[in-house]
C-alpha cells in the first residue's frame, strides 16, 4: 500500500510540475526535514539540559538543606529573639526561653529552619522545599500523593526520585530523597521510636523550570525564523543556479533539437563547458553533423539507387525497343536498296522518300522517349499534365507488350504541381512489375482518379500473384522472386522510397494465379506563391 501512495504521488509530481519545480521541491523539502529534525533536536537537547541542570541544582540544595539540618542539629537547634512575625513552635519540649534581661527566646529545630528558608527560597523565585513524612507530627508536614509514594518506595532501598510535573505556573522539576536520623536527632526523635540510621521523613524540593521552558520557545523561535530566512535564501540561490546552469541551457538544447536540422545546433548553443550538460551539448551537436553528412551521403546513394533502377529498366525495355526499331528500319533499307538500283526512276523516289521520313521519325521519337527517360535530373516540384506523363510511360512499356493488352481509365482533367521525374518512373517501375508478372500474356488495367488533393494510381494485372508469405518482403531491397537477369530486386523498392518522399502511400493486393493490384496516393503541392504571382 505504502509503496502504491508513493508511486502515486510520484506520478502526480511527474505530471503537475516542471524539471525546475521538482528540483526546487525536492531540494526544499529534503531542507525542510533536515531543519525540523535540528530545530526537534535542539529542543529536545536543550530540554534535557535545562532538566539535568534543575536535578542538579535539586541534589546541591538537598545536600545543603541537610548540612544545615545537620548544624542546627548538632547545636540543640537555634533561638531567634522573638518578634510579631516569628512564632514559636508548640511541637517542642521547650519552644522559648528568657534571658536575665527578660528577652524572650524561641526555638528553631531542624524542621523549623528548613521550612523557613523554603519561604525565602521561593520568594526569590528559587524553588520551595519541605519536610514531610508518613507518621508528621505537624499537620503541616502531611505528605500529597506523589510525596506518599515517593517515601513508600525510599523503605525498598529507593535513594531518590526526580518527576517532571507542570503547575499553574508551569513545568516544575520534583526532587525527593530520604532523611535519616542522626545520632543528633535522638534527642528529639528517640522518644518517636526512632534509632539511628532510621528514615524519618524525606525532603521534597520543587524547582521551577518555566523561565526555562520560555527561553528554550523563544530560542526555537529565533532558529525558526533563522531556519526559515535561510530556506528561502537557499530556495532563491538554487533556483538562480539552476535556471543559470541548467534549466536555461536544457531550453537551449531541446530549442536546438526542434529547430534542427534547419538551423545549425552551434548557433543556439553556448559554448560547452566540461559538466555534464556542456558534454551533452557537444555530443549532440557532433550527433548533428554525423547526422547531415549520413544524410548527404543516403542521398547520394538514394539518386545512385534510382539512376540504376532506371538504367536496368531501360535495358529491359531495350529488347522490345530494339526490335520496334528493327521493322521500319528493314523496311527503310529495302528503300534505299530499291532508290542505288534505280536512281532514274524518280516515281520510285517520290513514293519512298515519305517512307523514309515516317519512319526515321518513328525511330527519333522512339529514341527521344528512352532518353527522356534516362535522362538523370534532379527530382523537383512542377506542374504536369498528368494524363499525358501516363501516356507517355505507357508508350514506352508498350515496346515491351508480348500478348498484353492495356487498358487506361483517366479522369484526371486538370494540370497537378506534382514531382514529374519521380512519378514518370512510378509509372515505369509498376508497369514493368506487371508486366514481368505476366508471361504468357494478360490485361493491365491502369486507372487514374483525383480524389480530393490527392492523386490516386491503379495498376492492376492478370498475372502470377504473390503469395502471402512473400507479400511483406516486395519493398526490400534487392528481394525479387524473378529469374537472374529479369530484374534487379531495387524496382519496387525505389518505387516505395519515392512514394514515402513524395509524402504519400502505396497499398498492394494479391493473390496467386489471380494477379495484384497496385495503388498509389500521390498528395497534390499547391503552386508556390512566386510561380503563382510570375504566372500572374
Amino acid at each position: 500500500m505504502a509503496d502504491i501512495s508513493f508511486l502515486s504521488f510520484y506520478t502526480w509530481l511527474e505530471s503537475k510540475f516542471s524539471l525546475r519545480g521538482k528540483f526546487i521541491i525536492a531540494i526544499g523539502a529534503i531542507i525542510s526535514v533536515s531543519y525540523m529534525i535540528l530545530l526537534y533536536r535542539a529542543s529536545v537537547v536543550d530540554n534535557e539540559l535545562i532538566i539535568l541542570q534543575a536535578q542538579q541544582q535539586a541534589r546541591m540544595l538537598y545536600n545543603q538543606i541537610l548540612i544545615t539540618r545537620q548544624w542546627v542539629s548538632e547545636h540543640n537547634g537555634v533561638f531567634v529573639i522573638k518578634q510579631e512575625t516569628v512564632d514559636s513552635n508548640p511541637f517542642l519540649d521547650m519552644p522559648t526561653i528568657w534571658d536575665q534581661s527578660g528577652n524572650e527566646y524561641v526555638m528553631r529545630n531542624p524542621a523549623m529552619v528548613t521550612r523557613e528558608l523554603s519561604e525565602y527560597s521561593n520568594n526569590q523565585g528559587l524553588g520551595s522545599f519541605r519536610v514531610t513524612s508518613l507518621n508528621p507530627i505537624n499537620p503541616a508536614n502531611v505528605p500529597d500523593d506523589h510525596e506518599r509514594m515517593c517515601m513508600i518506595n525510599f523503605e525498598h532501598d529507593t535513594t531518590e526520585s526526580i518527576t517532571i510535573t507542570n503547575s499553574p505556573q508551569g513545568r516544575v522539576v520534583r526532587y525527593m530523597a530520604p532523611l535519616e536520623v542522626k545520632d543528633s536527632c535522638l534527642g528529639c526523635h528517640a522518644r518517636h521510636g526512632y534509632s539511628e540510621g532510621d528514615i524519618r521523613g524525606a525532603l521534597s524540593i520543587t524547582i521551577p523550570i518555566a523561565w526555562a521552558d520560555e527561553k528554550i520557545k523563544a530560542n526555537n523561535r529565533s532558529l525558526f525564523f533563522i531556519g526559515l530566512v535561510s530556506f528561502v535564501l537557499v530556495c532563491i540561490t538554487l533556483l538562480i543556479m539552476f535556471n543559470t546552469l541548467v534549466a536555461s541551457r536544457l531550453d537551449r538544447l531541446s530549442t536546438a533539437m526542434s529547430l534542427f536540422p534547419e538551423t545549425d545546433p552551434k548557433q543556439l548553443l553556448l559554448p560547452t563547458g566540461e559538466d555534464e550538460i556542456g558534454k551533452l551539448g557537444e555530443h549532440f551537436t557532433e550527433l548533428c553533423e554525423r547526422l547531415v553528412r549520413y544524410q548527404q551521403e543516403l542521398d547520394k546513394t538514394r539518386q545512385q539507387a534510382w539512376f540504376n533502377e532506371k538504367m536496368a529498366s531501360m535495358g529491359i525495355l531495350s529488347a522490345g525497343i530494339a526490335h520496334e526499331v528493327n521493322n521500319p528500319l528493314g523496311g527503310m533499307l529495302n528503300c534505299v536498296k530499291s532508290m542505288r538500283e534505280h536512281p532514274d526512276d524518280r516515281e520510285m523516289h517520290e513514293r519512298y522518300l515519305p517512307l523514309l521520313d515516317k519512319g526515321l521519325k518513328r525511330i527519333e521519337h522512339t529514341m527521344r522517349q528512352l532518353l527522356n527517360f534516362g535522362r538523370q535530373e534532379p527530382m523537383q516540384l512542377r506542374k504536369i499534365d498528368v494524363e499525358v506523363l501516363l501516356g507517355e510511360c505507357i508508350e514506352l512499356l508498350s515496346y515491351k507488350l508480348k500478348g498484353i493488352s492495356i487498358e487506361q481509365i483517366n479522369s484526371i482533367q486538370t494540370e497537378c504541381y506534382v514531382d514529374a521525374e519521380g512519378l514518370k518512373q512510378i509509372f515505369v517501375n509498376l508497369g514493368l512489375n506487371a508486366i514481368q508478372a505476366m508471361p504468357d500474356g494478360g490485361s493491365l488495367r491502369i486507372e487514374s482518379q483525383m480524389i480530393g488533393s490527392r492523386l490516386h494510381f491503379t495498376f492492376e494485372d492478370t498475372g502470377m500473384g504473390i503469395a502471402k508469405e512473400t507479400l511483406n518482403h516486395i519493398f526490400d531491397p534487392f528481394f525479387t522472386t524473378k529469374d537472374v537477369g529479369v530484374g534487379t530486386g531495387l524496382g519496387l523498392s525505389v518505387t516505395y522510397s519515392l512514394v514515402g518522399q513524395m509524402e504519400g502511400s502505396i497499398e498492394v493486393e494479391s493473390k496467386p494465379g489471380k494477379g495484384s493490384r497496385f495503388v498509389v496516393i500521390i498528395p497534390v503541392h499547391p503552386e508556390p506563391l512566386l510561380e503563382n504571382t510570375e504566372n500572374g
